[in-house]
């Protein structure tokens, strides 16, 4: 899943897009609101980290712009810990979460599964479907049979963009716009290559190819 990290502390952005890409989250990072406000606007992303306190455009006019444009991507706000005001203000802004700041990593990704969950109508804590079990942590994926496959963080991504619409046509184009940073460059196979070693660890039949259309997970639409 593809994600938008807009923070202007060097040290801090740096640390976390690392720590979310090990995540398993393709990380766009924005340095100010108004590469912020035209990434957000111009990209496709599953979710927003914005903090509030931003150069060029603050990130409650970002969040305010966005939201007036019709744009409807998850947002987490981050702020100062004590600032109440800049909470109460995000969440008229259209926020969907806060995390106050100084927060440990593990509360953020916590925020983001949780968020993530209730967009997609899950209730358990664990994604599975079609005979498999993802888990999210250790990025493996469980298999009915109770084998367990490890999957690498391409196959990771793809594999839980995959579960969490099964059923759906999905491009080529959507999946690679999910799947991969804005400055990435993959080939033009990439998606098919992946899908392939998807095949090869969990069967050929989860995946179904629709010739010049694109990819079906579990059941057929």
């Amino acid at each position: 899943m593809r994600l938008l990290l807009v923070e202007d502390d060097p040290s801090l952005s740096r640390s976390l897009k690392t720590d979310l890409e090990r995540a398993g989250f393709a990380v766009d990072l924005a340095m100010d609101g108004q590469r912020g406000e035209f990434l957000g606007t111009t990209e496709i992303y599953d979710i927003v980290i914005l903090d509030l306190g931003l150069p060029k455009i603050s990130g409650l006019e970002v969040l305010r712009q966005w939201r007036r444009a019709g744009n409807h991507v998850p947002v987490i706000v981050l702020t100062a810990r004590d600032a109440w005001h800049e909470k109460v203000d995000g969440f008229k802004a259209g926020a969907d979460d806060y995390l106050g700041k100084p927060f440990h990593i593990e509360e953020l990704l916590a925020r983001i599964q949780a968020l993530l969950n209730r967009l997609h109508g899950r209730i358990q804590p664990q994604l599975s479907g079609c005979g498999l079990t993802l888990d999210e942590d250790r990025q493996t994926v469980c298999l009915d049979d109770s084998r367990e496959a490890e999957l690498t963080a391409i196959e990771f991504r793809l594999l839980r963009y995959f579960m969490l619409h099964p059923g759906k046509l999905l491009t080529k184009t959507h999946l690679l716009e999910h799947i991969y940073e804005s400055d990435s460059d993959p080939a033009s196979n990439v998606i098919e290559v992946y899908i392939n070693r998807l095949r090869g660890k969990l069967g050929k039949d989860l995946i179904t190819t629709r010739r010049g259309q694109g990819y079906i997970f579990g059941e057929k639409i």
